[in-house]
Order: C-alpha cells, then sequence, then structure tokens
C-alpha cells in the first residue's frame, strides 16, 4: 500500500517542481497551491510563506542527500582498494544524476545562484564543497591505509570532484547525453585510480 502524501508533503513537492521550473521568483503562493490542488492563501496553514517553503525544502533534500549520498553523518566505507573506490564513486554518481528530487534541486540551485545570495552560498556547498570535504576525509583515510598514494588529501579531492561536477552539470542541460556522460564519469574514475594507486 502506497502512502498518501501529507497537505505539506505535497505544497512541498509543487513548490519543487515549480521552483525548478520556473525558478523561485517565477512562483508565487498562488500557483504553488493551485499546483497542488488548494487555494494560494490556504498555504499559510502549512508554512509562514514561500521563503520557509525554501527553507524547508533545501534543508530536507540535504538531509535526503546525505542518507542516500555519504555525507558525514552517515559516512561512506573507507576504500580498501582503488577499485573499491571507483565502484563506490560510481554508485554515488548514478544516484545523483538519476534521482528525480536531487536533479529538480540542482535545477532550483543553478537557476537561482546568481540572482540570491543564500541560494548562492547553498548551490556552492551542494555542488562542490561538501563532496569535496568528504572525499578529502575518504582520501586522508586511504593514505592511512597506503591505498592511495601520499598527497594533499584537499587537492586529490579538487581534482577528483571539480571535474565530474561539470560533467553532471553537462548532463543536466543535455539529459540525452547521460548515457555517454557516465561512461566518461567511469572512465574518469578509473584513469584517477590508475594514476594515484600506492600499488
Amino acid at each position: 500500500m502506497v502512502n498518501k502524501k501529507t497537505t505539506r508533503e505535497r505544497i512541498l513537492d509543487s513548490a519543487l517542481n515549480l521552483f525548478s521550473e520556473k525558478g523561485y521568483d517565477g512562483v508565487g503562493v498562488d500557483l504553488i497551491g493551485e499546483k497542488c490542488g488548494l487555494k494560494g492563501p490556504s498555504i499559510y496553514k502549512h508554512f509562514k510563506g514561500k521563503e520557509e517553503i525554501l527553507d524547508i525544502l533545501i534543508s530536507h533534500i540535504e538531509d535526503y542527500y546525505s542518507e542516500n549520498f555519504g555525507f558525514e553523518k552517515n559516512a561512506v566505507k573507507i576504500p580498501n582498494s582503488m577499485e573499491e573506490l571507483v565502484t563506490i564513486a560510481f554508485e554515488q554518481i548514478n544516484f545523483t544524476i538519476n534521482d528525480e528530487s536531487i536533479k529538480k534541486t540542482r535545477k532550483l540551485l543553478t537557476l537561482e545562484q546568481f540572482r540570491n545570495k543564500k541560494i548562492a552560498k547553498i548551490a556552492s556547498n551542494h555542488i562542490c564543497e561538501s563532496i569535496s570535504d568528504l572525499y578529502c576525509n575518504i582520501f586522508q583515510k586511504m593514505m592511512d591505509k597506503n591505498v592511495i598514494q601520499k598527497s594533499d588529501a584537499k587537492m586529490l579531492a579538487i581534482e577528483f570532484v571539480y571535474p565530474v561536477s561539470l560533467l553532471i552539470q553537462t548532463c543536466d542541460r543535455e539529459p540525452e547525453r547521460k548515457d555517454e556522460i557516465l561512461e566518461i564519469i567511469k572512465k574518469y574514475f578509473e584513469h584517477f585510480a590508475k594514476k594515484y594507486s600506492s600499488v
């Protein structure tokens, strides 16, 4: 049996869909209400306004991403080999490229990053910085296990994460190239693994 969504959840879903299509400024409370079958003023029974909807949406998505991607709260297993690193990283990429909520959030962040300072900060953190921090920690621990060459873990993480982030953005813009881009990312991970293996 499928759980029926609460009104609050339906409002958040509708807001994410609209924000990712029209941008934050292009959407009013009335339109969010209409999208989920409510009159605009009814939204205020559940949220203080559009800004609170955005704040809660971002918070929910960050928690969801953390649970499924493997950030500090739910840290990924430290790979015991470079092959295992490639497998774990590629699973994460498949999740981030294919999950509809994550794709819509990334689109919202991309649309709004130049208009809204708060969203710009979230975009920088979400798209590269927090993932780079995660891999800095992973690479440091892999160095401790002598799996990866001794180096500057932060620089390794930047080298590992930032090019892939650009490829994911390309995939968002040109979804018909998804299979090609996934293949490039896998080859990139394999290249990185071969280049920095301590064996």
